[in-house]
């Protein structure tokens, strides 16, 4: 729910029966987390970390799921530090199979928000 409110959604059973608002949540998150971890994505983007070949969609992907603290201690400690999400995930995963997919369409801001 913190994540939720942090992009302007209040309502969590609103949220759960509203599949557009759930879209739109997830390009606002999206975005967030994209502004956020532009710096990382600039200098991981194409490098490879335990393994794994880093992607702006891959960094996203795990930022989705496991959050932006988890993807900056993965790739700092160049994969050392196994972040896993609440269901046991790790963070290398998640890098690994959302990578490659297309994220310009995507932009970075700073305070996104539900509209």
């Amino acid at each position: 729910m913190e994540t939720l409110k942090s992009i302007g959604v209040k309502d969590s059973v609103a949220f759960m029966n509203n599949p557009k608002l759930q879209e739109k949540a997830f390009v606002a998150l999206l975005s967030k987390n994209k502004y956020e971890l532009q710096e990382y994505i600039n200098f991981y983007e194409g490098k490879v970390v335990d393994g794994v070949k880093i992607t702006e969609s891959g960094i996203l992907a795990a930022a989705h799921l496991g959050g932006t603290g988890s993807v900056k201690r993965f790739l700092e400690s160049n994969g050392k530090r196994k972040c896993k999400d609440e269901y046991g995930t790790s963070i290398k995963n998640y890098m690994r199979d959302f990578g490659g997919f297309e994220t310009r369409g995507i932009k970075p801001v700073k305070n996104a928000t539900v509209k």
